[in-house]
């Protein structure tokens, strides 16, 4: 029996990408360069996994000084990266918040430094009864240790906990854990997979 239901948040509950910010500075065909070879997806899970955003962005700048100038633009304006909320997904985090018979939590990779932005903006971040930030613990997902942070933490027990995330590599690891998963694409496949555990999502 499911009793506690384990959020990621980034493309999950909030739709965050840096293609919203680049998109004003450059073509599409220039933006995924910059993207993939400078601004790089790893170069950003460390920052996930608790270094400096200062320290991040004076690294790149001193290995491509000829793209200095947008380097610190991700971070200067990082919050033109928050697009607003997954359609349909916080209504039903509502549904299940409003039924009163499951835990909520989140766990996620996110710089601590970035991460009050998304609190002032996103009210429903209140709604859970914790949240696991990857920046603040300095470990991140995948790695086993982080997960088991929020289990110890919260005293959840993996065969009775429900994880939502986008990334398969995350839940994969989460499954090694014990931990039921959900591979997110979309809320409208979700619901069903959601009646599958017993989570009742309403009319959602």
């Amino acid at each position: 029996m499911i009793t506690t239901i384990i959020f990621d948040l980034g493309a999950v509950l909030i739709d965050w990408s840096p293609n919203y910010l680049y998109s004003k500075v450059f073509r599409e065909e220039e933006m995924r360069f910059f993207l993939e070879t400078i601004c790089t997806p790893a170069w950003n899970e460390e920052q996930d996994a608790g270094r400096p955003l200062q320290e991040a962005t004076d690294l790149l700048v001193a290995q491509f000084p000829e793209h200095e100038a947008n380097i610190r633009l991700f971070y200067d304006r990082w919050s033109e990266m928050l697009q607003g909320e997954i359609p349909g997904m916080i209504d039903l985090l509502r549904v299940i918040k409003a039924s009163g018979n499951y835990k909520l939590y989140a766990l996620t990779n996110w710089s601590a430094e970035t991460f009050p932005i998304a609190q002032e903006r996103f009210e429903f971040l209140g709604w859970f009864d914790g949240i696991v930030v990857s920046g603040v613990e300095k470990d991140r997902k995948p790695f086993p240790s982080f997960y088991n942070t929020l289990l110890n933490r919260y005293a959840i027990k993996p065969d009775e906990a429900l994880f939502i995330d986008d990334n398969l590599r995350n839940i994969r690891a989460a499954e090694q854990l014990g931990i039921n998963a959900i591979h997110f694409t979309h809320v409208d496949a979700l619901k069903p997979q959601l009646i599958d555990y017993g989570i009742p999502v309403g009319t959602v």
